[in-house]
């Protein structure tokens, strides 16, 4: 029987605590009721940015939370409806989206690049 903790490690990035973010979302999640804001970090050649720190503000520009993108470029946060900036930072430049997010999955994609 695997244990509640080893199922949580198993969708954990090795060598951090966030969450694998490209593991696909846990079937608990009740998407009629939450709000996803998901996308993909990309430079200015089209290729993905794993690695890149993606924060979320909020509506008045204020930090929330930060995930480092996957290897894939992917990343995910958990959010309320409502208006949201996505910010990278990466080696590749850097990068903002406004976001209007509403119930269910918000995809966008995030382009950076040098200034």
């Amino acid at each position: 029987m695997t244990s509640p903790a080893t199922n949580v490690a198993s969708n954990v990035a090795a060598g951090c605590a966030a969450p694998d973010q490209s593991a696909p979302l846990p079937s608990s999640v009740d998407l009629a009721k939450e709000t996803v804001i998901t996308g993909i970090v990309r430079n200015a050649d089209a290729e993905v940015v794993g690695g890149a720190y993606v924060r979320l503000l909020d509506g008045s520009g204020e930090f929330t939370a930060e995930v480092v993108s996957s290897p894939e470029g992917v990343f995910r946060f958990f959010a309320a409806p409502g208006s949201w900036t996505v910010r990278a930072l990466s080696r590749h430049g850097n990068g903002e989206l406004a976001v209007d997010a509403t119930r269910g999955v918000n995809e966008v994609t995030l382009n950076v690049a040098t200034v």
